[in-house]
């Protein structure tokens, strides 16, 4: 799942640097919007969080100091 996550922050870079929207001769090319790939984004931590519920919650134990 990481090489997944990396790769959708890739496409978010890349889909925020070119434009989104190409016309020419042939036909129009439309990119999905920023927000899209957002939501994918948090679709797919959200699933990643399910699959693995420990990652999601964390319990540490305090000791104070002096006690035993």
């Amino acid at each position: 799942m990481p090489d997944d996550n990396n790769s959708l922050e890739q496409t978010i870079r890349q889909a925020a640097a070119e434009a989104s929207e190409v016309s020419t001769s042939i036909g129009t090319v439309k990119q999905r919007t920023l927000q899209e790939l957002i939501e994918a984004d948090r679709y797919l931590r959200s699933l990643e969080v399910v699959q693995k519920p420990a990652r999601a919650l964390r319990f540490i134990r305090l000791i104070p100091n002096g006690t035993v």
